[in-house]
């Protein structure tokens, strides 16, 4: 819900304010139409109680953007402007020198303002700023020596989040610091980074998945200027794209004068990308192309499937997680396609909480269907053992693959029951060639999955290793959420193609580049 009034408070507030740096010094701020989207959005979107319904922003935008003088702002806003009494606002950075940096532009815009002016006291040997009216202070903290607890947080101005040594103080300032207070801010901005395992990176990813659609979280607003790393970095249309005060506050010259030296310089080029273009230039990229799996989601009879042949791929992963079971039916015919049934086990005990923890639909899963449940909070094996023996009675099931470190009780269980149990490596030797026929009959829209929501985002999730040898393997690590039901599907076909007299499509045309 949008509270105008709300949001033309916060926006005049800010545009009271004055410019601190360079030919900009004295000149009010008047947000460029990037910065007003983003403070109309965040200050105004509200809850049906009036609150504001964020409490998070993550802005990741290039350099000189004017990111230092809009989380000034919105300190100074926090702080004196929001109607909090006893407001605590503090800027956080990787160290001291850092969080001083927008402090200090804080500080610029008080001494401008007279009005702000006579009711600021500025305490510079602790880098604090106090509100007289309401007793509130904005105060700087950095990664390297900061207070654990006891904070009353009401808002966060997190600058340069990608230069966190590590999570500490991240996770002290959102954690439970704000419960206390009814409209807790927690504003990041930052330019792109190179960790992939930093909280940057985390928070990065929640904001691309939230964009895409693949989270939901009502309380946490995501924005991101940048180009994908596929796209022309030479091109000064991405320029403009990643830059959204390129023309206002950066100089076209510079950026065009960066970019040649970036062009000679190797170097210089994965600076150029970070912080001129907002590129994550370590990323490695999410592998599968999902409008071509889209494309694929032919839907099979499955009463007609009865008594064929096909073969299965198992990912137990921990007893509190999902557990995966994948079926491939390979085709008979030069005209049909693989099918693909896919099924999901969760505790139903965990299915509430890990909605609310990983802001991931599990729940209308459950109830469309594609997530079956079991009793308590871990997986109960004997649960699925039994539904594996049922489809058994349906479908010829030649032989369940598994990851060779998987539940050995399980296995033993299943072939108890008659059923054809095969380890399968998760290294490169075992994984590359299926994943990359995978590809290919993607692409080739040979495969027909029936468009299930919950592979589909597994799916999504890949990232993939590559070694030296171009051979490709699924990475668990670095793919940021769940992926059991592609690897389990990535294990079936493996075993469907071996076994219906396919080994040519691996062995006879060498490495298929992707």
């Amino acid at each position: 819900m949008h509270d105008e009034r709300k949001a033309q408070h916060a926006v005049n507030f800010i545009n009271c304010l004055k410019h601190t740096k360079g030919q900009w010094r004295g000149v009010p701020f008047d947000l460029l139409p990037w910065q007003d989207k983003i403070i109309r959005d965040v200050f105004g979107t509200v809850k049906e109680n009036g609150y504001r319904q964020y409490n998070t922003a993550y802005i990741e935008i290039p350099k000189k953007n004017g990111k230092s003088e809009m989380a000034a702002a919105v300190a100074l806003l926090m702080t004196s402007g929001d109607g909090e009494w006893g407001a605590e606002v503090y800027g956080c950075a990787s160290d001291r020198q850092q969080a001083s940096i927008v402090f200090d532009v804080a500080v610029d815009m008080v001494d401008q303002s007279p009005a702000l002016k006579k009711r600021f006291k500025p305490v510079m040997s602790v880098k604090r700023l106090v509100y007289k009216p309401t007793n509130s202070y904005y105060q700087v903290l950095s990664a390297e020596a900061f207070t654990k607890h006891g904070l009353n947080v009401h808002a966060v101005v997190f600058d340069e989040l990608h230069a966190q040594p590590n999570r500490d103080l991240y996770d002290v300032m959102t954690k439970g610091s704000g419960d206390a207070r009814l409209q807790p801010l927690f504003f990041l901005i930052t330019t792109a980074g190179t960790d992939r395992h930093s909280i940057c990176y985390e928070v990065h990813q929640k904001a691309v998945d939230v964009l895409e659609g693949r989270k939901i979280d009502p309380t946490f607003y995501p924005v991101i200027f940048g180009i994908d790393y596929e796209a022309d970095w030479s091109d000064e249309k991405n320029w403009y794209k990643a830059n959204p005060s390129l023309g206002h506050t950066i100089d076209i010259e510079k950026v065009r004068n960066a970019y040649l030296s970036a062009k000679e310089n190797p170097a210089e080029e994965n600076l150029f990308r970070q912080l001129r273009l907002n590129q994550w230039v370590k990323q490695s990229t999410r592998w599968m192309q999902m409008e071509k799996w889209d494309a694929c989601n032919e839907r099979a009879d499955i009463d007609k499937l009865q008594g064929r042949e096909c073969y299965g791929g198992l990912d137990l992963s921990s007893t509190t997680d999902i557990t995966a079971f994948v079926l491939v039916f390979p085709p008979r015919t030069e005209e049909e396609k693989f099918i693909v049934l896919p099924y999901f086990w969760m505790p139903d005990d965990n299915l509430k909480v890990r909605v609310r923890r990983d802001h991931v639909p599990y729940d209308i899963w459950e109830k469309q269907g594609y997530i079956k449940t079991t009793e308590g909070n871990v997986v109960h094996y004997g649960f699925i053992e039994a539904f594996i023996e049922d489809l058994g009675t349906k479908y010829n099931i030649k032989e369940i693959a598994f990851d060779r470190w998987g539940a050995v009780q399980m296995v033993q269980n299943l072939e108890g029951m008659g059923f054809c149990v095969v380890p399968f490596g998760q290294g490169y030797k075992d994984m590359s060639p299926p994943s990359k026929e995978l590809m290919k009959l993607t692409l080739e829209r040979k495969i027909a999955h029936g468009g299930n929501p919950v592979l589909r985002w597994m799916m999504d999730n890949i990232f993939v290793k590559t070694d030296p040898a171009g051979n490709i393997k699924p990475d668990k690590e670095k793919s940021t959420e769940r992926i059991d039901g592609a690897v389990a599907l990535i294990m079936a076909l493996d075993r469907a193609i071996r076994n219906e007299n396919r080994e040519s499509v691996y062995d006879g045309r060498g490495i298929l580049v992707l």
